[in-house]
């Protein structure tokens, strides 16, 4: 049901004129009345009308991509292949000719509420939302809600690289493989004789770092290696750093470790940097895996094995559904598989590799 104007001047005690007043900014209005205002446009979730110019139609030209860092080329890849495919086809002036807007949310769930707000105010002709989302049952709640506006007031809604949640009915969501993808990856380590293997994981909130450490410890159960999971694993951010400290504490914790599966590739170049740092060999003392075969995989110092995700395709794809230009899948959800890439960061573990791994150990 639409929130009017006049639902927020009922639940501000005060005239529709002083809503109008607040929401323009163009009149003097007592602070505390202003509160009251903003307050009640909060709580009723009260969008205001974009420009003019969209209000002759049921959407503008404006679609929106969130991501959580552009500076990231999981995300990048997935954006500028989108804006792409949403650009195909189009001829200029009167062409269908879209806006492309990249909002970048720095893993904000507060800032990627705000964008969704924003481009239900502008009318957006589609929203992509791309990669995992954040595992709190009341965002995921607001979330929803905000997508079922959207969704009702003719906004395409896509998702790239992210699974659908309750309340997301009617929404095309291409969601990666992640868990699969990962017990593949752990599989090959143990094909190859790897009985101790850290694993270094992303956020302990989002949905992709649940689902690729869920595949790496199926894969471990299998082989009958399940316990001591949580003293192998440890936690942090999708970046370098994470990957270097996080490797640096494993071995503290664990100096015989072989092998070290990484939750993204940047994190698995930190941890081969902090294996360095320790004087071990990379594959020689301990092997090294990755995800997702961003660009720079095959040309790290060894190549790293990993699990490649087409982030260009599923970005194209993206682009079109959110165009409607394409059909949405069965059901509204494809599940999208990755592939196993061998490479040279990963052998079988050396004769006399554990004591060697000793070297790493730290105080």
């Amino acid at each position: 049901m639409t929130v009017t104007l006049a639902d927020v001047a009922a639940r501000a005690r005060v005239s529709p004129a002083t809503v109008s007043r607040v929401l323009n900014g163009n009149y003097p209005v007592a602070a505390s009345t202003r509160e009251r205002v903003l307050r009640a446009v909060d709580e009723l979730d009260y969008v205001l009308n974009g420009p003019a110019s969209s209000l002759a139609a049921a959407t503008s030209d404006l679609v929106g991509i969130l991501v959580n860092d552009i500076a990231d080329p999981f995300f990048g890849i997935m954006a500028g292949a989108a804006q792409s495919a949403i650009g195909e086809g189009a001829s200029g002036r009167a062409g269908g000719e879209k806006l492309a807007v990249v909002c970048n949310t720095g893993g904000s769930p507060e800032r990627e509420l705000t964008y969704l707000t924003l481009l239900q105010r502008q009318r957006a002709a589609a929203v992509i939302l791309t990669g995992g989302s954040l595992e709190d049952p009341d965002h995921l709640a607001a979330t929803a809600a905000k997508l079922a506006r959207l969704a009702d007031a003719g906004t395409r809604i896509v998702l790239c690289g992210r699974p659908p949640v309750a309340g997301d009915a009617g929404l095309a969501a291409l969601a990666f493989d992640n868990r699969a993808g990962a017990r593949r990856l752990t599989e090959h380590l143990l094909s190859l004789g790897h009985r101790r293997i850290g694993y270094v994981a992303g956020p302990a909130n989002r949905t992709t770092t649940r689902h690729r450490l869920e595949g790496h410890r199926d894969a471990m159960a299998a082989a009958g290696l399940s316990g001591g999971q949580e003293e192998l694993t440890v936690h942090g951010p999708y970046d370098r750093r994470a990957g270097y400290d996080s490797t640096l504490e494993l071995l503290r914790r664990d100096g015989s470790l072989t092998a070290i599966v990484a939750a993204n590739d940047t994190v698995a170049l930190g941890a081969c940097a902090a294996l360095r740092d320790r004087g071990l060999s990379i594959p020689g003392d301990v092997s090294v895996a990755g995800f997702d075969d961003l660009p720079f995989s095959v040309d790290a110092v060894p190549a790293l094995t990993t699990v490649r995700l087409p982030l260009h395709e599923a970005g194209a794809r993206a682009g079109r559904l959110a165009m409607g230009t394409e059909e949405p899948p069965a059901g509204g959800i494809a599940t999208v598989p990755g592939e196993l890439m061998v490479r040279d960061s990963t052998a079988p573990p050396a004769t006399g590799a554990r004591e060697r791994a000793g070297r790493g150990r730290t105080a």
